[in-house]
């Protein structure tokens, strides 16, 4: 019989700066990603981060999706 693959469930998550004055910051972006990710309650193993920019009146927002597993226990 032949070896069964492994699987998981990937999970994600999207966030993005608050609308207006700094909604175009990159490194406030990441750093809202980052603490979001060590608060998780059982730790996350990230997968994958996808950045995405929308042009507003206000200029670039930015948002992240952030694909994930929970580690096994």
């Amino acid at each position: 019989m032949p070896p069964q693959p492994q699987s998981w469930t990937i999970r994600h998550f999207s966030q993005a700066n608050p609308e207006g004055p700094g909604q175009g910051s990159v490194p406030a972006l990441l750093r809202r990603i980052a603490d979001s990710i060590e608060q998780w309650p059982a730790g996350i193993e990230v997968q994958d981060v996808v950045l995405h920019s929308e042009v507003t009146a206000d200029g670039d927002w930015w948002s992240a999706t952030v694909y994930f597993h929970e580690p096994s226990l």
